[in-house]
């Protein structure tokens, strides 16, 4: 059957699949708690759970979500974090002698700790997006997909595993390979030369990043507008040609 597919997807997590705004923050909050001993709470409160959903489009990788909440406990309005998102968190960095690789640990370890505690808790922070969770078992039966993402992997297959949805390991390309999106859809290109790669991804800048690489030119883009992206980056991409997908249950057939 796979033979004859003409579509391979390629689909990002957090923010296409899975709504992790509340968990990251949280997750993150309880890591800076271990890494600084003035916070306000052991957990953010919910205007700052809110505060960090809204500053969470301009989020790379999930470890910076650290030293977002750091700036959030030291008052930083969201206005303030996302006008100048980069300098902020490099600032902090610098401030704090801290390296990628530590905040990196100490962020997995936090969510590790939470897992082995109460899973059905940390799952239950970590919910699909509506109609998800139908489309992806349903591609798992009759087609190849991947996960392209920034996320730890053993962090995906928890989330995958409690929503019922199969997926292979090979299939899943988290942090964890030390691979930029745009290598990974390179290799995924060499293996399915014969077929069409959709690229689903809520981040814009990752979307143009694809876009505007030379060994990537066939990859269909798309824009998942339920996800993480701001109100700017909708306007922006109507001049783009990248296509826009307004329900997570609605995407273009694959076979």
């Amino acid at each position: 059957m796979f033979m004859k597919q003409e579509v391979i997807y390629a689909l990002d997590f957090d923010g296409v699949i899975c709504d992790s705004a509340l968990e990251t923050g949280i997750s993150a909050w309880k890591a800076a708690s271990q890494i600084w001993d003035d916070f306000s709470t052991p957990v953010p409160t919910d205007e700052q759970s809110a505060q960090f959903r809204q500053i969470r489009p301009v989020m790379g990788t999930g470890y910076e979500a650290i030293l977002i909440v750091r700036l959030l406990n030291d008052g930083d309005t969201v206005e303030e974090i996302m006008t100048n998102y980069h300098a902020k968190v490099k600032g902090i960095m610098d401030s704090y002698a801290l390296n990628v690789d530590y905040l990196k640990k100490i962020f997995g370890e936090t969510r590790d700790q939470w897992i082995k505690a109460d899973l059905d808790n940390w799952v239950e922070k970590n919910p699909l997006f509506p109609g998800i969770k139908e489309k992806l078992q349903a591609l798992s039966e009759r087609g190849i997909w991947y996960i392209v993402t920034t996320k730890q992997e053993r962090f995906v297959k928890q989330i995958l595993k409690a929503n019922q949805i199969t997926l292979a390991e090979e299939h899943i390309f988290g942090l964890d390979r030390n691979m930029t999106k745009e290598e990974v859809l390179i290799e995924l290109l060499a293996k399915h030369s014969k077929q069409k790669l959709y690229f689903v991804e809520d981040m814009l800048p990752t979307l143009l990043k694809v876009k505007n690489n030379s060994q990537l030119q066939s990859v269909k883009l798309f824009l998942a507008l339920w996800g993480f992206n701001t109100a700017q980056d909708k306007i922006d991409v109507k001049e783009l040609a990248i296509e826009l997908i307004d329900d997570p249950s609605n995407w273009p057939e694959t076979v």
